[in-house]
């Protein structure tokens, strides 16, 4: 079971600035092409736990590589856990995020899973604040519409030195950020998806929920295999029956229907909750669709396509917020939706999420956060 953080008071983030920070026309060059994931900012949050002291030692310091002994925890039993979550620059030049607070209890949640010791929300979110303010110049402008943001990725990890299996006694906290453009470079595209019917992302009682390392890794000799048959994701059946569909290797999934309602698999254990997921459905809602949260078959999809009852599918998350799905392909067959490029439905709440964390469109849940 996960540790609870004992410290009396809250967790503050020194800064130190590193002196050798990026030229303005270094950091204009890669902000100009950035793509996903490749390039760093100067800096990263760390933070560390231990049972006797808690949470402490938390700072803003240089980016740079860790030192791991060989015998740390995580590199053994993979007790790890992260997030995902952008920051972005409205017109006025201020900088937000989306929603993190539901980022901070999923990390919370996926702590407790992986007997990790918990961060506080405030904390989390102090630690993403930090790091912006601190490097609030490699945040993109997006004035160019190609969607760009500064990627955030916090993540703990067991650093103990220690090979027996059992929750680590040491625990290391970061926060890095890369500035990123659009998840799918070509742009928002119908993907491929390959039926993954060797393989399976979560069972019952298993790490389905949580948001490790270890899910991700089981997912990519699936990834493969969807790749070798011309696809460009996986997706992943029910460890049970092999009947259910679940999850994409990093997306959650919806289907339109032909009535206009939506339909997404519901949250059994096996399914990561995703804070787009969850922003996709109430924004369904504001548009007058009906949502749907139950299991879906992977027959119905198959059929439902060839029918015409299923209208569109597409797929969420962070990193490609809203994308198309326009063919699905099993072992021995393959189906289109729709006329194969997507749709209005799909389309039309992607612009409504992109709009309000742009700052584009009015924030009337209050979904954002100022972080500069």
């Amino acid at each position: 079971m996960s540790t609870q953080s004992t410290d009396a008071a809250p967790l503050s983030f020194e800064v130190h600035r590193r002196d050798d920070v990026r030229s303005a026309a270094a950091r204009a060059e890669i902000l100009a092409d950035p793509g996903f994931g490749k390039a760093f900012t100067d800096h990263m949050v760390i933070a560390t736990w231990n049972r006797g002291e808690g949470w402490h030692d938390a700072a803003v310091r240089a980016y740079g590589p860790l030192s791991l002994d060989p015998a740390a925890a995580v590199l053994h039993y993979a007790q790890e856990i992260f997030e995902g979550m952008k920051a972005y620059r409205h017109a006025d030049g201020t900088v937000w995020t989306f929603r993190p607070e539901v980022n901070a209890a999923r990390f919370a949640r996926s702590a407790r899973r992986l007997a990790l010791p918990e961060l506080s929300q405030a904390a989390f979110i102090a630690s993403i604040r930090a790091l912006v303010q601190t490097d609030v110049d490699w945040v993109p402008t997006g004035s160019d519409g190609g969607e760009k943001s500064l990627y955030l990725r916090p993540f703990m990890f067991a650093s103990e030195v220690f090979l027996g299996v059992r929750p680590a006694a040491e625990v290391t906290y970061c926060v890095i950020a890369s500035p990123v453009g659009p998840y799918f470079a070509s742009g928002v595209r119908p993907v491929s998806i390959w039926v993954s019917t060797h393989y399976t992302r979560a069972a019952p009682g298993g790490t389905g929920a949580a948001k490790c390392g270890g899910n991700y890794a089981a997912s990519l000799v699936a990834q493969m295999e969807g790749s070798a048959n011309g696809c460009d994701q996986v997706v992943f059946l029910d460890a049970a029956e092999h009947r259910w569909v679940e999850e994409l290797g990093g997306m959650n999934l919806f289907f339109v229907l032909r009535d206009g309602s939506i339909v997404t698999p519901e949250l059994t254990g096996t399914i990561l909750e995703g804070v787009t997921r969850a922003s996709v459905i109430e924004l369904a809602k504001d548009l007058g669709h009906e949502v749907l949260e139950r299991q879906v078959s992977l027959k119905e999809w198959q059929d439902g396509a060839g029918t015409g009852e299923l209208a569109e599918v597409f797929a969420c998350g962070t990193a490609a917020v809203v994308t198309p799905i326009g063919r699905l392909v099993w072992e021995g067959g393959e189906v289109h939706v729709g006329d194969g490029r997507g749709g209005p439905v799909a389309l039309a709440l992607r612009a409504a999420l992109v709009d309000v964390q742009y700052g584009r469109a009015e924030d009337a849940r209050g979904w954002l956060t100022r972080l500069a």
